[in-house]
């Protein structure tokens, strides 16, 4: 493991107000950059942790936070009504260019497109697929990312996306995910298979949704620690420092 340099939080311009991102800086020469996508709760304590994480692994790592156009809040897990609103309000005009500003600061510091990776859970793992569609980047994951048969945020639905993927992409699904039905997801393995670049997915049986996160209920340690290892392993190969 890797010792960590530096957390900050700094600000990036959009059209319509500075934009929150939290980094966390390893102490080495970095493998490559990740670009966490938060959950429907902000970037919260745990998806700073999930940036030290990264960190720790030797990756520059940061969070946008992608509800500041309604108040950048820091949301509680037992509220979701509270996350509604804001989740509501994204539209893809903004993911883009909340996207595009990341992705500008990783390069104003010198890393090339495929040096960074998307990394998202929930929410922030349907962006990821979105980024990797639109993107050439080194890798992309979704963690339990949802929208597969309906589409998010203005964007087609993610099975319709796949075929498109211009990036790596690894998805990891729960079984017991009431939310992202099994046939759901398999239908968007078929999809991402047509892709012209690697892709996989992988499911955990005993897992629902969130089951990555150890400060919600739904944590699964055992499907949490492996797609963890996958992972790292992933951007490892991937993303060329």
């Amino acid at each position: 493991m890797t010792e960590i340099a530096e957390t900050r939080t700094v600000e990036l311009p959009t059209t319509d107000g500075p934009m929150a991102l939290y980094e966390a800086r390893p102490d080495d020469t970095p493998r490559g950059a990740v670009v966490v996508l938060q959950e429907a709760f902000g970037v919260n304590d745990h998806v700073e942790d999930v940036c030290r994480r990264f960190a720790a692994e030797g990756f520059l790592a940061v969070a946008p936070a992608l509800f500041h156009r309604t108040g950048a809040p820091r949301l509680g897990y037992d509220d979701f009504a509270a996350a509604r609103p804001h989740m509501e309000a994204l539209t893809n005009r903004g993911l883009e260019e909340d996207l595009e500003e990341t992705l500008e600061h990783l390069r104003r510091v010198r890393f090339k497109d495929h040096d960074i990776a998307t990394v998202g859970f929930c929410m922030g793992g349907t962006v990821s697929l979105i980024a990797g569609a639109r993107y050439a980047l080194g890798a992309s994951v979704t963690f339990y990312g949802g929208g597969i048969a309906e589409g998010r945020f203005g964007e087609p639905p993610l099975r319709e996306l796949a075929p498109e993927l211009k990036t790596p992409w690894l998805g990891f699904f729960g079984d017991e995910d009431t939310g992202i039905p099994v046939e759901q997801v398999e239908d968007l393995r078929q999809a991402a298979a047509r892709a012209e670049v690697a892709t996989e997915v992988v499911r955990y049986p005993e897992a629902g949704h969130g089951f990555h996160c150890d400060a919600r209920a739904s944590y699964h340690a055992a499907s949490a620690q492996d797609a963890w290892a996958r992972t790292v392993a992933f951007l490892g190969d991937r993303l060329r420092g």
